[in-house]
């Protein structure tokens, strides 16, 4: 019976059917009757919970003269996400069941482990708690806006103006919570990138992003792929903030399920392309370039749709031109145009992915950086380690800007070999 319940869970929709018996024969079970208090406001908790049958209200500041309902969670929904994503386990606000309810418990173990076998998880909690936030922000801004018109029509009423502008100011501290629930969020789009980077015999790999908003639609990548081969990735999904980011979170999690499956890196795009029309993403696109190094020989395959093109130096700094040729976006065309090359690293060389923030940085005039000063800022670092290049060029950027707004998510990736000639 738990089984059939934990099918109509949209959070798992991603288990095999035999995978999600033993979930369903491992997680505790829990009942909740109606009145009774699940989780407590302020307490520690480790624990998510995913509503099977019943009914639960959220609400603030339960019990006080303020409380608040802010939400309702039913079945096929979790609650309690806050208290596992944050870091101090501090839960945000409370759930008291309205009606009977049944539920099963998924501790921070349970979830981590689910989390490294199905990353597509990550993106459909990230979706939720996103809209979560944005309902919340929005009744927040409503709230605000509606004891606004109440203080100009009660101007001369100044006892009743009091509480209205105290109530204010608890709604904007509430606000501010919520903000911080973003930054948790974006802490949550990070956990999705590489922790560690590979360090394969001959080459040095280093790489940095830097998101313009809270949450960002760029992404990296590096992984293994065989004893001798690394593959590599940077993808730029259209847009900024949140739909960015959950569209960079599908983008990434496609490539990790093709990468090991595919022929070669043009396939595994041509198949990601392929996902992604098919689901309709509204227009949504994503640029990407991924390759195969072979480490035995330093070449190094690679498919570029729509991003930028790689830069390549040898171990004097002297820049390697690339072929070029046309290449689209994932997730528009059924068949977008792919540049599909080979090219081979250098001994002391240093290879350079990146996104087209670094590029359109802006300083206080408006001028961009340019390929010309990634070029010259590079070409000084080439012998330097990979991370070490990564790091100087987002400082670089950073002085640049100056005082001027980040625009757009600066990531960088670099490989350098350390294979020295005879």
């Amino acid at each position: 019976m738990k089984e059939l319940l934990l099918r109509n869970v949209p959070l798992f929709a991603a288990i095999p059917p035999d995978e999600l018996t033993t979930l369903s024969a491992d997680l505790q079970h829990l009942t909740c009757p109606a009145g009774s208090i699940l989780i407590h406001e302020g307490e520690r908790s480790d624990r998510v919970y995913i509503v099977l049958s019943g009914l639960f209200e959220i609400v603030k500041e339960l019990g006080a003269p303020g409380e608040h309902v802010f939400g309702l969670r039913g079945a096929g929904e979790f609650l309690g996400e806050m208290g596992l994503l944050n870091e101090d386990g501090l839960r945000t606000a409370s759930a008291r069941a309205v009606a009977d309810a049944e539920l099963i418990e998924l501790t921070r173990a349970d979830f981590d482990q689910l989390l490294r076998r199905y990353p597509a998880i990550a993106y459909d909690m990230l979706r939720v708690v996103s809209k979560r936030l944005r309902d919340s922000n929005d009744a927040v801004i409503h709230d605000l806006q509606e004891k606004n018109r109440q203080l100009q029509a009660q101007n001369q009423q100044l006892a009743r103006a009091y509480a209205d502008l105290e109530a204010a100011q608890a709604q904007l501290v509430e606000k501010e919570a919520l903000e911080r629930e973003l930054r948790l969020a974006r802490e949550l789009q990070e956990s999705l990138l590489p922790r560690r980077l590979p360090t394969p015999p001959g080459f040095d790999v280093g790489a940095r992003m830097v998101a313009a908003h809270e949450v960002g639609g760029d992404f990296f990548d590096a992984f293994p792929l065989g004893d001798d081969s690394l593959g590599l990735v940077v993808g730029d999904a259209c847009g900024k903030g949140m739909p960015a980011a959950l569209f960079m979170g599908l983008a990434r999690s496609l490539l990790r399920a093709e990468a090991g499956r595919a022929a070669s890196p043009e396939a595994a795009l041509r198949s990601i392309n392929q996902h992604l029309c098919e689901m309709s993403t509204a227009g949504m696109f994503v640029t990407m370039l991924y390759g195969v190094l072979d480490c035995s020989t330093g070449e190094f395959d690679y498919a570029r749709a729509g991003h930028e093109l790689p830069l390549l130096w040898d171990r004097s700094g002297a820049p390697l031109a690339l072929p070029r040729a046309n290449g689209q976006p994932l997730g528009l065309l059924s068949d977008p145009a792919i540049d599909v090359r080979t090219v081979r690293l250098p001994p002391g060389g240093m290879l350079l992915l990146f996104s087209d923030g670094v590029t359109e940085a802006t300083d206080a005039r408006g001028d961009f950086f340019g390929m010309e000063r990634l070029q010259a800022t590079a070409r000084e670092h080439v012998g330097a380690p990979a991370q070490q290049l990564c790091d100087r060029l987002a400082g670089t950027l950073a002085v640049y800007r100056g005082t001027s707004p980040q625009a757009d998510d600066i990531t960088l990736l670099a490989v350098r070999s350390v294979l020295l000639e005879g």
